[in-house]
């Protein structure tokens, strides 16, 4: 890369944004609390904000086709990072956010970083958003990271959502509301593994107050060892509206899933469904892939990449 990144640093990149070298366009790369390197494009500009530590993305009305990328690494310890981010998507747009943090903790210490994301999703845009979160380092060591994410869809706006969580986070609480107009979509898909002693939180809350609007959810988690993991998302229709969530949940060892699914219809013309499902691998599927010449091990991790995938 042409900044003077580390291997730790580059790699950390190409885990949680599958960055090989500066991308082109509008990107915006934070490093220990600090700015690494940033850049605009014609239709997309990234400025630092004047009251809070983070930027505005601002995206300008019919832009289509971009990309921005915003990471997050961090290998210093004993370190609380925290962020504001805010992104104005105007009209007619279809863009892509990746986002994300990487924690590389080399000490029996903590690291933290705590990012706030918040967007206004202009009418008939649509944008796709997507966020990993990453660990690494000493087994010791303590790594958090508590995300919030809001969102805000205007009229007959689109939004994907991928929000991962990959090994090695010692603890998470991760917030996430999103608002609905007339007429706007959400897909949502978050997918988790804990290990260990880990703990991992997620709370989500959808209001669908436009007539025609729609949220769709799903969850998929694993939880290894002693590892446990809440999930409570709840969506609230208060209009002609649609909406699913499907939380599943595979565990392994010791772990413990709690999954609190909920709906809420404010209105007769709102139609609302949840289910939910927790339990281990089933042995026949096991027995099934060792019958192809994979191992015990293997097997397990061909499942398991398939129902994360």
């Amino acid at each position: 890369m042409a900044v003077d990144l580390s291997p730790i640093d580059e790699s950390l990149l190409a885990t949680i944004a599958n960055m090989h070298g500066m991308p082109k366009g509008a990107f915006n790369i934070r490093r220990n609390g600090e700015l690494v390197q940033r850049s605009s494009s014609a239709f997309i500009d990234i400025e630092t904000k004047d009251d809070l530590p983070g930027i505005d993305i601002r995206i300008k009305d019919g832009t289509r086709g971009e990309t921005v990328y915003i990471p997050v690494i961090m290998s210093q310890v004993e370190m609380n990072d925290v962020v504001y981010n805010t992104f104005y998507v105007g009209e007619g747009c279809d863009v892509t956010i990746v986002a994300g943090c990487g924690i590389h903790n080399s000490a029996h210490q903590t690291s933290q970083h705590d990012g706030i994301h918040e967007f206004f999703v202009g009418r008939g845009s649509r944008i796709k958003y997507e966020e990993v979160h990453y660990g690494e380092g000493d087994p010791d060591a303590t790594r958090i990271l508590n995300p919030v994410t809001e969102v805000h869809l205007g009229e007959n706006a689109f939004c994907e959502m991928n929000m991962s969580q990959l090994e090695g986070v010692t603890s998470t609480k991760r917030e996430t509301n999103v608002d609905l107009a007339e007429g706007a979509k959400l897909i949502l898909a978050e997918k988790m593994m804990t290990t260990d002693e880990q703990w991992a939180e997620s709370n989500m809350r959808f209001e669908m107050n436009g007539e025609g609007s729609s949220v769709q959810v799903i969850s998929r988690s694993v939880a290894k060892d002693d590892s446990r993991q809440v999930f409570s998302p709840l969506v609230v229709g208060s209009a002609a509206c649609r909406g699913h969530v499907q939380c599943d949940s595979i565990l392994m060892g010791n772990g413990q899933v709690k999954s609190i699914p909920a709906i809420e219809a404010r209105s007769p013309e709102a139609i609302l469904m949840h289910e939910a499902a927790i339990g281990k691998i089933a042995g026949e599927q096991i027995v099934k892939l060792q019958t192809l010449g994979l191992t015990e091990e293997e097997a397990e991790q061909e499942i398991l990449d398939d129902f994360l995938s």
